[in-house]
């Protein structure tokens, strides 16, 4: 092992502390701070040095932001001009060529992106600290009070052991440990209007016309924090992976799909089931 190989190898069998993501992006928020106070502070030739950096970071990004904002760029055609006499109305018009900015296979990227994650609860409320966590006080005289017993609804693998008491941070209990989840294969949502065009309901058309209980796989995201995903966490918005080999849903390829996400609809810990709608 090389010598300097010894975080990875750490982190391979370690893995990261729970609030890992929310360090990175703390720290990842003070950089422009910190990056202001060294510009104030340097002086002389790595101050020349720093401003020729940034100047040519600050380009950059300017241009690419342009690059982004122009849809339609218009330029001049010599070719377009028609040849022989123009009428006086079209004497100070010039052949234009319209082209895209953008090419067209950016763009599908982008929509497929933002169908990829069309979800059918696209806000959910926020949970506090004080409502997910209840604090464990531990110790002889029950002074200490750094453990947190999450009192929401997990997933936890089929291999899954509790550490030992004393290094078990995040307790997630038995009871509100849940296995399976209730999924509606449901693809869009139909919309019925009166004769006036007044609204009349607003109903979801599920394309297998039914409800099936599935295993779950994992959670994917949980929209209320990194941390919450990691230790699996289950509230209403949850974005978790169900296992839909039952289903006999099958790929262009011909292959049988073995997992699919699903977001949850419902509150599991008050009604002590998971249900789900399918992502289709």
């Amino acid at each position: 092992m090389a010598q300097g190989d010894y975080i990875e190898e750490s982190i391979k069998r370690n893995g990261r502390r729970l609030d890992h993501e929310e360090r990175k992006r703390k720290r990842t928020a003070r950089t422009a701070h910190k990056d202001s106070a060294q510009a104030q502070t340097l002086h002389g030739h790595k101050a020349k040095l720093l401003h020729a950096r940034r100047y040519a970071e600050k380009v950059a990004m300017k241009k690419t932001i342009k690059a982004h904002e122009e849809r339609d760029v218009k330029a001049k055609d010599a070719t377009a001009m028609p040849e022989g006499a123009l009428p006086t109305y079209l004497l100070d018009r010039e052949g234009q060529n319209d082209a895209k900015a953008l090419s067209s296979a950016i763009k599908q990227k982008r929509k497929e992106k933002a169908g990829k994650f069309a979800v059918p609860l696209p806000k959910v409320r926020g949970i506090a600290e004080e409502e997910m966590f209840k604090v464990v006080k531990t110790g002889k005289t029950k002074r200490k009070g750094w453990k947190r017993m999450v009192t929401k609804a997990t997933f936890v693998g089929e291999d899954f052991t509790r550490k030992p008491p004393k290094l078990e941070r995040f307790i997630r209990p038995t009871a509100l440990r849940f296995k399976k989840a209730n999924v509606t294969h449901r693809k869009f949502w139909n919309v019925h209007y009166n004769s006036s065009g007044s609204l009349l309901s607003h109903l979801p058309e599920a394309e297998l016309k039914a409800t099936f209980q599935l295993p779950i796989l994992g959670v994917k995201k949980n929209p209320q924090s990194p941390m919450y995903t990691q230790l699996g966490v289950m509230t209403k918005g949850t974005v978790i992976e169900v296992n839909v080999s039952e289903l006999g849903l099958v790929t262009t390829g011909g292959k049988v799909v073995w997992g699919k996400y699903a977001q949850i609809t419902n509150n599991p810990e008050l009604d002590g089931c998971v249900n789900t709608i399918l992502l289709v």
